[in-house]
């Protein structure tokens, strides 16, 4: 897999995963389903089969708002972050991330057939940020909103079980 690169989560990822909390794989538009949303994957630091995708949303300005209400309350706020993808400006739904396989991703390509990537800036905060979420998930505070931890462990049975 290529650093910084963004891919789509198949279906069978929410069949193998039921969880009410994870972002929707599929938008309705003009009775069409497209693949959204779109995630940026990393790897992660123990099992290097596993990866950490974040789900990035065109919402900006609503995850602006959110940003903004946690900054309020908290101070800060690491659970989202902004960037531009494809000339846009977009969120990174930490609070959303979940872990998956290659097994389950599928690149993002453009037209040409080329995988679609963004800036390795904004690729090294999301991840730094992300790092950070899960370090504060494992001591126990609900930060992200997946299971991610039975996930995780489910993911890592599927790795163990296919090496034997």
């Amino acid at each position: 897999m290529r650093e910084a690169q963004l891919y789509f989560l198949s279906d069978q990822y929410y069949i193998d995963f039921p969880d009410d909390k994870l972002m929707k794989n599929k938008d309705m538009i003009d009775g069409v389903p497209h693949n959204r949303p779109c995630f940026y994957a990393f790897r992660d630091s123990k099992l290097s089969e596993i990866y950490w995708i974040v789900p990035i949303s065109s919402k900006y300005e609503k995850f602006k708002r959110i940003e903004q209400e946690k900054m309020r309350e908290y101070g800060h706020c690491n659970t989202i972050r902004f960037g531009r993808v494809l000339g846009r400006n977009t969120a990174f739904l930490i609070q959303n991330m979940c872990p998956a396989t290659e097994r389950y991703l599928t690149a993002y390509i453009d037209k040409n057939n080329q995988p679609i990537c963004i800036d390795g800036r904004i690729a090294a905060d999301v991840e730094k940020n992300a790092r950070d979420v899960l370090a504060i998930a494992k001591r126990g505070a609900k930060v992200i909103f997946p299971d991610v931890f039975k996930i995780y462990q489910s993911l890592a049975r599927q790795i163990q079980d296919e090496k034997g």
